[in-house]
């Protein structure tokens, strides 16, 4: 089995001002889902595989602590999701999200980036037909055993491929609180690599040369974005 996706994750880089911009992104992030199902990670599943992301990429836990906080006292900024669609180098396809207070500062931001990449924003739904939002799990396990833990949890499952002893499970995301509740009760020591919700591309494009530079430059300047969350995309990087 075997669906291409594509989980492009912020690198935890060295330099103090990115480790800031990841912190910042972050503890918005857990402002937002805190604020919109409660603030108790027992209660909120979105919350608790958030805050675990965090800690896996070394957030520290007073960044994560003031943002939860920051939640339940009600007082905040009213952040809301904006979604953009575009067109990046060789008709490759790009989805970003974003968390803003300001509409006109974040589009002020993204729009040109994609001119600066050499790609072009466009209309909501110009390339959301083309992925699908999906619940990604990556961890060790046996393909078999958690293929019957998850069809037993009557989890419908889309897509389950294994790649030298690590799984990954695609589930549509309605599905995601199921399944993650029936792999952890299963396997109670679980150790999530991947732990999500992404838009998963139902194809992929192969760029080379100046359009894969290219590509790579409109990834950089949208990561730069201060309100960007989530970049997704169809191309194949190595």
């Amino acid at each position: 089995m075997g669906r291409a996706y594509q989980n492009r994750k912020m690198s935890m880089a060295k330099t103090a001002a990115i480790k800031t911009s990841i912190y910042s992104r972050y503890s918005r992030e857990i402002y937002v889902t805190a604020k919109a199902g409660g603030a108790d990670p027992s209660a909120n599943l979105s919350l608790r595989s958030l805050i675990d992301r965090a800690k896996k990429d070394q957030v520290p836990s007073h960044v994560i602590e003031k943002a939860l906080d920051k939640a339940s006292s009600g007082v905040g900024e009213d952040f809301q999701v904006a979604r953009y669609e575009g067109f990046g180098p060789g008709g490759s396809m790009v989805l970003v999200d974003c968390l803003t207070d300001n509409a006109n500062r974040t589009i002020g931001d993204v729009r040109p980036a994609f001119t600066k990449g050499k790609g072009k924003i466009g209309t909501p739904g110009t390339v959301a037909h083309m992925f699908d939002h999906a619940a990604i799990f990556v961890f060790k396990g046996d393909e078999d055993e958690v293929l019957e833990t998850l069809l037993l949890g009557d989890v419908d499952v889309t897509d389950v491929e294994s790649d030298e002893g690590m799984l990954t499970v695609i589930a549509p995301h309605t599905e995601y609180a199921r399944a993650r509740n029936a792999l952890t009760e299963a396997y109670p020591s679980i150790d999530f690599e991947v732990d999500e919700i992404q838009f998963v591309p139902k194809g992929e494009t192969v760029l080379t040369g100046d359009e894969l530079e290219q590509f790579e430059k409109l990834l950089d300047l949208l990561d730069a974005c201060e309100d960007v969350q989530n970049v997704y995309h169809d191309v194949k990087l190595d």
